[in-house]
């Protein structure tokens, strides 16, 4: 049995598709509920027997089901097709429509996903989902038991509902990022609150039991000194001595102290030997250093500094690695920090955010210094297959 595509031959039939589907869009932006809806619509109205609605992840590598009709609708968030493969990746990498009315499996972009059920249907149409402001968002998927022939008319339309739908996905996914963004400010604000007075305390425990307690010594041995140098010129040699090594402490101690609170060596080396000096602070694991030299604002080179800092940090603490890379690219748009190491790795997915495999704290701050820089933190991880650590932030 042959039929003809969306089976719309009616105008007024595809008015009202249209209409429902701007009935949708207005009813909010959740991404959930409207993927659902919209999937829902196409096929009440049209004749085809599924509907998928894959939508693009931030990380722009991989398609998510957001939105299909039964019996794939208890599939959704949980089927990610690869950007690339099979049809709906090639669709989303090429931005191109495609239809396939019967033997979809000698098509050389098509790959089975047993999730999907590929097996059950004949024919399909898959067209992007893109609009003119924010570019492609996802895949929006029809498809039949039964041979049919999809017209150009009916990519058109397929092609003109993924272009509302992404219109509205779009200015969701830019609310969801500020309010995303306000709430990670928000954060670090307390944050920096709390760090503030942690580090007044560490330095007024340190100054307290370090640097006071060696002054106070330095002045008993200086006393002792002045006192003996007429009648025990020997004993006053000696507290010589000892203040000179006082001396010495105390200054190394005020250095520690010093650097706590902001590297000299950004003021000294700048950032790309700074980083390289980093580097040869981990006695533990080999670090290879391939960094460019960039002028950048101060406020970024403490951040992407600070965010190389915790990242080896990680790396030494959690990682169990041989062997970790540190690269800075500059392009004169953005600044792109890379952290790599061939450790452990743990699952992404299954981590809470803002903490490593092993419960410890660590992500979250360093995704906060690259968000108030504008920027993004990404990691990218797996079992077995080590972890990197990914900064970029623009450059102004």
């Amino acid at each position: 049995m042959n039929g003809q595509g969306l089976g719309l031959a009616d105008p007024e039939r595809e008015n009202a598709l249209l209409v429902g589907i701007i009935e949708a869009i207005s009813a909010g932006p959740e991404l959930g509920p409207l993927a659902a809806n919209v999937a829902r619509l196409i096929v009440e109205a049209t004749a085809t027997d599924v509907c998928f609605v894959h939508v693009l992840d931030d990380t722009g590598r991989s398609l998510t089901l957001a939105g299909a009709t039964p019996p794939f609708d208890q599939e959704v968030g949980r089927i990610r097709l690869p950007l690339g493969k099979g049809v709906t990746g090639w669709v989303a990498s090429h931005q191109q429509p495609v239809v396939i009315v019967e033997h979809k499996e000698t098509d050389p972009r098509y790959c089975y996903f047993p999730q999907l059920r590929g097996q059950d249907y004949t024919s399909m149409a898959s067209v992007p989902m893109a609009s003119r402001p924010g570019g492609l968002v996802g895949v929006l998927n029809v498809h039949t038991r039964v041979r049919r022939e999809f017209t150009d008319r009916d990519v058109r339309l397929l092609t003109s509902i993924g272009s509302l739908v992404a219109g509205t996905i779009h200015q969701a996914r830019l609310h969801r990022q500020l309010a995303a963004r306000e709430r990670a400010h928000e954060r670090f604000t307390e944050q920096v609150i709390a760090a503030q007075e942690a580090e007044r305390r560490r330095l007024a425990a340190d100054i307290h039991d370090g640097i006071a307690q060696r002054l106070f010594s330095l002045r008993f041995h200086l006393d002792a000194a002045a006192s003996a140098l007429t009648e025990a010129p020997d004993f006053a040699a000696e507290q010589l001595v000892h203040a000179r090594q006082l001396t010495h402490l105390t200054l190394e101690e005020a250095r520690a102290a010093i650097n706590g609170l902001r590297p000299p060596v950004l003021d000294d080396l700048g950032l790309a030997d700074s980083l390289a000096s980093l580097a040869r602070s981990i006695a533990s694991v080999e670090v290879i250093v391939d960094v460019d030299e960039c002028r950048l604002p101060e406020h970024v080179e403490i951040a992407l500094y600070r965010i190389a800092q915790e990242a080896l940090q990680n790396v030494v603490k959690h990682a169990q690695a041989n062997q970790a890379r540190l690269e800075l690219r500059c392009n004169g748009k953005e600044a792109t920090l890379r952290v790599t190491d061939d450790g452990r790795g743990f699952d992404v997915d299954a981590v809470s955010p803002g903490y490593m495999a092993d419960g410890g704290y660590g992500m979250s701050s360093m995704a906060e210094r690259a968000e108030l820089m504008g920027g993004r933190l990404e990691v990218l991880s797996g079992p077995g297959r080590g972890t990197t650590v990914i900064a970029t932030v623009p450059v102004r």
